[in-house]
């Protein structure tokens, strides 16, 4: 192991493919990869411990970990496409989503990655965008990149799409897609997403092949909130996807920007409600967007993740994941079938807030999240963007 200038050590090959291994494990999602990495101290570790942990959780099936050749597979095809693999505590790994409590723990990606970094804004809306959304999107795109920050959005029709081509002259654009690098979702996009990926960034959690899903796009709205220091909403209808980025950012205590619309446009609605409960500064022009920006990024060597000491061994970045919902402390032992009983008793198939339900258990933060770590692993449910967690349906 040779040491680097980034903020760990350069891991060798092995410990990669062992990491993508853990983080495509059926069961492992980003905030239990946090706590398996902070208690075993590696990947290998940990999945040795894995199929034993997920037993005792009540798993009856036994978890499905991609083999080692097919991680290097998937490493060798990704490195001949010309994109890089970002593991959670790199120093190319996307400072703002790193402070997330469900940061991912693997990215890849196709272009400049300094980019992920940069202040950024992130730009959604409708994908049936009306003419003047259009032009509005355009506008503020390009004034963005022109003030020196990168547009961050989600490549889809309508809003995204000419957000990401007003800021292409300067580059200054970055594309959060749910498929994998090789795949070109909407079709359409093809020759954007080409020149984004030229003079831009792609980033996805998806493995290459990777065919876009209904599924996947609430992790694709994860990283533009996660990435951005604020998120503009030009058109949303209600309940729309828009909307969820925008709960999103919120949730990660990002500015929420809107662009009024038309109360006689259904495509605004969302966005209009959003202004009149208080939830968004609104937006007409880019001053309105620089003067609720922080002018300066965190320091990255102040992030909370970055612990080792001498004694121990590297953690490769990762440590028991800050939260909204408050920092894991040591654990007050409770029964755990009282505690996965209780727990479950809050839950349902509808994603719930975490923090609703450690109120309503009455138990301390740290053994709720113990025991929902405990809850995924048997396979019973599954953490949610934005700090929410639900049952799996049986």
């Amino acid at each position: 192991m040779t040491a680097s200038p980034d903020m760990r050590p350069v891991l060798p090959a092995t410990d990669l493919i062992d990491i993508l291994r853990l983080a495509r494990t059926t069961g492992v999602g980003p905030i239990n990869f946090a706590r398996l990495m902070t208690q075993y101290g590696s990947a290998g570790a940990a999945l040795a411990a894995l199929p034993g942990r997920m037993r005792r959780a009540g798993r009856r099936e036994d978890p499905v970990i991609p083999t080692v050749s097919r991680m290097s597979d998937e490493l060798e095809r990704l490195e001949k496409l010309g994109g890089k693999m970002l593991v959670r505590g790199d120093a190319d790994y996307p400072l703002l989503l790193s402070c997330i409590p469900d940061a991912p723990p693997v990215l890849f990606t196709l272009g400049d990655v300094r980019k992920l970094s940069m202040r950024s804004v992130g730009i959604v809306g409708a994908r049936n965008a009306s003419a003047a959304g259009i032009r509005i999107a355009e506008s503020l795109s390009a004034e963005i990149a022109h003030s020196g920050l990168c547009v961050i959005s989600g490549l889809a029709r309508g809003i995204d799409s000419a957000a990401h081509a007003a800021a292409l002259h300067p580059g200054l654009t970055v594309a959060a897609i749910a498929g994998g690098l090789d795949h070109v979702y909407p079709p359409e996009n093809a020759a954007l997403q080409q020149q984004i990926a030229e003079r831009g960034c792609l980033v996805t959690e998806a493995l290459l092949g990777t065919v876009p899903q209904a599924r996947h796009f609430p992790r694709r709205n994860r990283l533009i909130a996660g990435i951005s220091l604020g998120c503009l909403i030009i058109e949303a209808t209600v309940g729309s996807g828009t909307l969820i980025t925008a709960d999103l950012a919120q949730s990660y205590n990002r500015e929420l920007l809107v662009v009024p619309g038309s109360p006689l446009d259904p495509r605004s609605r969302g966005g209009n409600q959003l202004l009149k409960t208080g939830q968004a500064t609104l937006t007409e022009n880019i001053d309105d967007i620089l003067q609720v920006l922080p002018s300066v990024l965190p320091p990255r060597e102040a992030a909370p993740w970055q612990r080792s000491s001498a004694h121990s061994p590297p953690l490769t970045g990762f440590s028991e994941p800050s939260s909204p919902w408050g920092s894991p402390a040591s654990e007050d032992w409770i029964d755990p079938d009282l505690a996965q009983k209780t727990v479950c008793s809050f839950l349902s198939v509808t994603p719930v807030a975490v923090d609703d339900v450690v109120r309503r258990c009455q138990f301390s933060v740290a053994a709720v999240l113990a025991t929902l770590a405990e809850l995924e692993l048997g396979g019973v449910v599954e953490f949610v963007p934005g700090g929410r967690v639900a049952l799996l349906p049986n």
